[in-house]
C-alpha cells in the first residue's frame, strides 16, 4: 500500500517514513501543504497521514481542496503519538475498504494477514520479501478484479523508484514462483498488455 506523509517536521517525517517503509508501505513525504497538494495530484495513494500546522498551504486548506464537501478526515491523532497508535489506525482505515474487518484475507488456500504481513499456504507459511508483501496485499484487495501494472506499481513502489526498470517484473515473477511452490500456483493471472488478477478458487479445487 502507498501512503503520503505530510509533515514538516523533517526528523518526525524521516523516523515515522522508516517506521512505515520497516512494516512494508511505500511512503512519498510531503514538507508543506503545497508539495502535498502537488503529490496527491499527479500520484495514488491508499492513504494520506496529514499534519494540520504546515507552511505554504495548512492542512484544513489541503483537506478542503481535497474534499470539496468535506473538509473532515476519517481519523485524527494528537502529537505527540506512539508509532504503534499510528500504524493501528493505518490498518484500520485501510481496512474499511474490505468486506471484513478482519486482518486475515483469504483467498482459496492462501491466508495474508495484513497485521503480522505474513502468508499461508493452508498451514505453511510462505515466505515473502517486503515488496512481494505489498503487491500480493494490494491483488488480495482487489481479488477477482483486474489490475493493471502501471497501477500495481503505483501503490507499492515509492514515487522516487525507476518505473523503466525490469524491478517489478522480477518481484511478480518471484511471488508466483514462491506461490506455486506452496501449493497456488496459477493464483496470479495474467491478461497480456492488461494487467493481473488474483483469482480465488474454492478451497481443495
Amino acid at each position: 500500500m502507498k501512503l503520503l506523509l505530510v509533515e514538516d517536521e523533517e526528523l518526525l517525517s524521516k523516523t515515522v517514513a522508516k517506521g512505515l517503509k520497516i512494516l512494508g508501505y511505500s511512503v512519498d513525504c510531503a514538507f508543506d501543504g503545497e508539495e502535498a497538494l502537488y503529490l496527491y495530484e499527479v500520484n495514488e495513494y491508499d492513504l494520506m497521514i496529514l499534519d494540520l500546522n504546515l507552511p505554504k498551504v495548512d492542512g484544513m486548506e489541503v483537506l478542503r481542496r481535497i474534499r470539496s464537501r468535506d473538509d473532515g478526515s476519517n481519523d485524527y491523532l494528537t502529537k505527540p503519538f506512539e508509532f504503534k497508535e499510528l500504524e493501528a489506525r493505518i490498518r484500520s482505515l485501510l481496512r474499511r475498504n474490505f468486506t471484513t474487518g478482519n486482518t486475515v484475507l483469504t483467498c482459496g488456500c492462501l491466508k495474508l494477514d495484513t497485521k503480522r504481513r505474513q502468508v499461508w499456504c493452508r498451514e505453511e507459511e510462505v515466505e515473502l520479501t517486503r515488496k512481494e508483501f505489498a503487491l500480493l496485499e494490494y491483488l488480495f484487495v482487489h481479488a477477482g478484479k483486474m489490475t493493471g501494472a502501471e497501477e500495481l506499481i503505483e501503490h507499492a513502489w515509492d514515487s522516487e523508484a525507476d518505473l523503466f526498470s525490469n524491478s517489478f517484473r522480477f518481484h511478480i515473477h518471484s511471488l508466483r514462483k514462491k506461490l506455486d511452490a506452496a501449493g497456488a500456483g496459477g493464483y496470479i493471472v495474467t491478461y497480456r498488455g492488461k494487467g493481473y488478477c488474483l483469482q480465488c478458487p474454492e478451497e481443495g479445487s
